[in-house]
């Protein structure tokens, strides 16, 4: 992330991008190379520096820029000093667990304005427990609250929420904006949290691949026709629109294991939200990696 760079040692390390130019980079004649984000899957506004239209775009999966939500950088510019100091990924995680739970009163809520013997449930509703909840059921309560935070934030409408979302305003919608309140009613900052975790995760995916723009990802599949495909390519090329958040692979092996087919995937790490080896115990059990959604190209292969 650009607003907080990695420190001059990690300069020089050599660590070369995965993605298949002719596979993301397509060619000016090739299928879907000039589609833009339908505007009934994005909001006209949205938190960030960059516009939904462009982020969700298939030229921003070609050519990604550095994403920064409003205010995020400076408010916590502290923070990032410090890490940029440390040098073990392990502790820097320590150092930010411990920030989060210091800046947003996660051991005291009582700090934070929650009433003694109210909502006590309400009180672990933290950053933590919206990642646990999105791993168990990416169509729960938490997974409603994360697909709310990328439509506010990123300005990215979701697609689908235990059913099709195509339809502002239908039975189905109603259900998944209940559920979104839901997640968000009693807690501290919610998703004021889960900014600042993406912060952090863009500043580290910039110390771990300082010379990557993309990584190769991976997803099972059994109904390629519940996703919308936008346009057809050659060799299994194609257009998706994804769901605004998704969960993907890094291990091919792994997605195969949800799905007969396997998209793969080449993402901007700027499209990155969170992933497995961000902090400790998080997202492990599938090597998971949280995409914002829009269009991209994937290639899809048949187990």
């Amino acid at each position: 992330m650009t607003n907080f760079p990695a420190p001059s040692e990690q300069a020089d390390v050599a660590i070369m991008s995965d993605i298949d130019a002719d596979f993301c980079r397509a060619r000016d004649n090739q299928a879907g190379a000039s589609h833009s984000l339908p505007r009934h899957a994005r909001l006209p506004i949205n938190r960030c520096n960059l516009p939904a239209s462009i982020i969700g775009s298939l030229t921003f999966q070609q050519a990604p820029a550095a994403l920064a939500i409003d205010g995020v950088a400076a408010l916590h510019r502290p923070l990032f000093d410090l890490l940029n100091d440390i040098a073990d990924a392990p502790e820097r995680a320590q150092r930010f667990t411990g920030y989060m739970s210091a800046h947003f009163h996660l051991d005291q809520p009582e700090q934070a304005g929650l009433r003694a013997g109210r909502l006590k449930s309400r009180a672990k509703a933290s950053y933590l427990r919206v990642l646990r909840g999105w791993a168990t059921d990416p169509d729960g309560r938490e997974a409603a609250v994360l697909k709310g935070w990328v439509e506010s934030r990123f300005g990215l409408m979701p697609r689908h929420h235990g059913e099709s979302l195509r339809e502002p305003g239908s039975a189905a919608w109603q259900r998944y904006v209940e559920m979104r309140a839901q997640g968000l009613y009693g807690t501290n900052a919610l998703e004021a949290q889960i900014d600042l975790l993406y912060a952090y995760s863009q500043y580290e995916l910039a110390r771990q691949f300082p010379r990557r723009s993309h990584l190769r990802l991976y997803r099972g599949v059994n109904r390629l026709c519940d996703h919308e495909i936008v346009a057809e390519g050659n060799a299994g090329d194609k257009v998706v629109l994804l769901n605004n958040i998704s969960s993907f692979s890094r291990s091919i092996e792994r997605a195969g294991e949800f799905g007969d087919s396997i998209l793969g995937v080449d993402v901007p790490l700027t499209k990155l939200a969170f992933f497995s080896d961000l902090l400790p115990g998080m997202l492990r059990g599938e090597d998971e990696h949280v995409v914002i959604g829009g269009l991209y190209r994937v290639r899809l292969t048949t187990l």
